[in-house]
């Protein structure tokens, strides 16, 4: 499918896809390897680095906008946190661990979408939430 950098706005090293495998009205499905060199390993934690929950989170907002933006092509390219809900942290994310995120359109209106996702290392799930983001 096709690169994230044409459909978000994200930059590294602030961008947390690598690829989208799959975007329609049914979900949308994509990956994020987290690798050693990710520079908040060095504080979170030293000597047992674990992928931040705020990342994760933020990993699935953005598998979601860009899916978003496949299935929907002439949505805007900016979209913010409006709300954040039920949030659970399942299972730590270690260096060089790849994570797939599937996603949920739950709601769409012309200014706020509202979406749910899951993140899993291999059949574990990790994290899930619900978000709603609102266009700049």
């Amino acid at each position: 499918m096709k690169d994230p950098k044409t459909l978000i706005p994200h930059r590294e090293p602030f961008l947390f896809v690598d690829r989208i495998e799959k975007a329609d009205q049914g979900g949308i499905v994509g990956y994020r390897r987290f690798p050693a060199g990710e520079a908040f390993f060095a504080g979170h934690f030293p000597g047992y680095p674990v992928v931040p929950g705020v990342i994760l989170l933020e990993t699935m907002a953005q598998v979601g906008g860009a899916g978003l933006r496949i299935i929907d092509p002439d949505r805007p390219e900016i979209y913010y946190f409006a709300t954040v809900d039920k949030v659970k942290f399942r299972r730590q994310v270690r260096p060089g661990e790849e994570v797939r995120v599937e996603v949920t359109l739950l709601r769409s209106g012309k200014t706020a979408v509202k979406q749910a996702g899951k993140a899993y290392v291999g059949n574990e799930l990790a994290a899930e939430a619900e978000w709603m983001v609102l266009s700049g």
